[in-house]
């Protein structure tokens, strides 16, 4: 876990960010990411329009933030967006 340490505070808190997938798996990531947001595969988020509709996508429906001594994790849940609704994206409707 390679984490962020946030200086302001004394003393620092390791930070770290992860991606949780529908299927359980998790994956940790280095930016942070917004509910709705759309991502790819490795949790990068995707710019729209989006270039086609053959892709594998995911929508951050939650996020979640669990804090222990020194530490805090912040976890992106992640949802598949169908097919139907990134064919709807492509035509400017959400």
């Amino acid at each position: 876990m390679n984490g962020v340490r946030i200086e302001g505070k004394i003393p620092a808190v390791l930070r770290t960010i992860m991606i949780s997938y529908p299927e359980g798996d998790e994956k940790e990531i280095e930016h942070e990411l917004r509910v709705n947001q759309l991502v790819d595969l490795n949790g990068r988020p995707l710019p729209l329009p989006l270039p086609t509709s053959r892709m594998i996508v995911y929508r951050v429906w939650k996020v979640s933030t669990r804090q222990e001594r020194h530490t805090e994790e912040v976890t992106c849940h992640l949802e598949l967006v169908t097919r139907p609704e990134l064919e709807a994206i492509g035509r400017g409707r959400s």
